[in-house]
């Protein structure tokens, strides 16, 4: 567990899960690819006011993952929280607490998301713009490195909300480190899979800038 812990290891992230003791890990907190093929040109957006974003080319989200990758999941931690978890339903027991994160949204984006989450409390509305170029904090905007990047901002507060200062989070499908980043700057501790070096190194890189500043303030 040790070798795994306040690390992103660059593995599949079955065999880094396989390794791991059962309810070794406090939550839970993954955004799985959605098969949806969203890496597949590696270029995200269309030409306006910003020029579309070209990613690392990949693969990766042609298919959800297996039902043995969500059985791992539930087997090595106390609770979970999945962004889209509506792609997930035949993995996923029922839940009466889901989250919707409204993303402030306009034109052809999404207005919001779903989270599957293993709680016992009500339904909870995180709102959090994450709108192409527009942010929830534009004086503090968050570069983006993966297609599928999700804000620190919005991390921070599930965390803050689902766990205790401490805890263990990990996320098994890491890309480039935001989860570890959110953990960081909220006292958690992390574990973090990524099969992809490339995005390995930008996650590490990532974390050194939030250790640092954590150390400084």
């Amino acid at each position: 567990m040790n070798k795994y812990l306040n690390k992103v290891t660059c593995c599949d992230c079955l065999a880094g899960m396989r390794d791991l003791p059962d309810g070794c890990v406090d939550m839970i907190l993954i955004d799985p690819p959605y098969g949806i093929n969203m890496a597949k040109r590696g270029i995200i957006g269309n030409a306006g006011l910003a020029q579309p974003k070209n990613y690392i080319k990949s693969d990766w989200d042609k298919a959800i993952p297996s039902k043995e990758y969500f059985n791992e999941i539930f087997r090595i931690s106390k609770n979970q929280i999945i962004f889209g978890g509506n792609y997930f339903v035949e993995y996923l027991p029922n839940s009466p607490c889901w989250i919707v994160w409204d993303k402030d949204n306009s034109g052809n984006y999404a207005d919001a998301e779903l989270l599957y989450t293993s709680f016992k409390t009500a339904v909870r509305i995180y709102k959090w713009r994450w709108n192409g170029m527009l942010q929830q904090d534009m004086k503090n905007k968050e570069t983006r490195y993966h297609p599928t990047q999700k804000p620190v901002g919005l991390l921070k507060k599930i965390i803050q909300d689902y766990t205790k200062e401490g805890c263990i989070i990990c996320d098994s499908f890491i890309g480039s480190g935001t989860t570890a980043v959110a953990a960081i700057e909220t006292g958690r501790q992390y574990i973090g899979f990524e099969l992809s070096q490339e995005y390995c190194d930008i996650a590490e890189k990532r974390i050194a800038k939030a250790m640092l500043q954590r150390r400084l303030f």
